[in-house]
């Protein structure tokens, strides 16, 4: 995909085609799978050719980091801004950590609930896209999350000083695959019991109760380690 198209100038009716692939991809992604998605199964919901397809963006991988690409931003800025104007607001006071959880939540929820900017469908791919990593975005993702990553991984340091870096970061990691799966509209609990109370679809209740369970984990003691002897002798 040009840059032309990626930021939305040029031709209007370049730009709309290119916008209806994306579109088009970005919801056969969620609904299917990278993998199970095929260029055809796009074409048809784009309503347009294979010609087309490759024309704005050249390839089937091409074409999903463009639909990653074009809603991660957005995310990304308004995690970031989100942090800085507590910190701001915060006056050199280190935040609660359930305050830099909630955060991060109130960014995926205003894009989960604007749909100029992809809405709940976005924020399930993207849940998505880390529970099944694509190849195409291994090398992409580390370099378009360092600065989130990175923002949120200083203030939690500082709201919890006494986790060795290790377990911080064992943590982080547990924490955002918790959000992400749970983002991701799966309902696992309806493989062992219905329970309609609990709607996986729903981001706001989604949310509410996991800005606590993050937190929780987040702000447990830390862990004692038991060191192991490492062998030294050959059997």
């Amino acid at each position: 995909m040009t840059t032309e198209h990626m930021n939305g100038i040029g031709d209007g009716k370049q730009l709309d085609t290119a916008t209806r692939i994306l579109d088009a991809a970005e919801a056969l992604f969620v609904e299917h799978g990278f993998e199970a998605t095929s260029m055809r199964m796009i074409t048809q919901r784009a309503e347009v050719n294979l010609a087309a397809v490759n024309y704005h963006f050249g390839s089937k991988d091409a074409l999903f980091q463009g639909v990653f690409t074009r809603r991660l931003t957005p995310l990304t800025q308004a995690a970031v801004q989100n942090l800085d104007r507590l910190e701001a607001n915060a006056a050199g006071q280190v935040l609660a950590v359930d305050v830099i959880v909630q955060a991060f939540m109130d960014a995926a929820l205003e894009i989960a609930y604007d749909a100029k900017r992809g809405g709940a469908i976005f924020v399930r791919l993207l849940s998505r896209t880390f529970i099944e990593p694509h190849p195409v975005l291994r090398e992409t993702m580390p370099r378009q999350y360092e600065q989130l990553v990175g923002r949120y991984g200083r203030a939690l340091t500082k709201a919890l000083p006494h986790l060795p870096p290790v377990e911080l970061h064992w943590r982080l990691h547990f924490g955002f695959s918790a959000i992400f799966n749970a983002f991701a509209g799966n309902n696992i609990l309806r493989l062992f019991v219905s329970d309609p109370s609990v709607n996986a679809r729903d981001p706001r209740a989604v949310a509410t109760y996991l800005v606590p369970f993050v937190t929780a984990g987040l702000t447990a003691p830390a862990t004692k380690v038991e060191q192991q002897a490492t062998p030294t002798g050959k059997e």
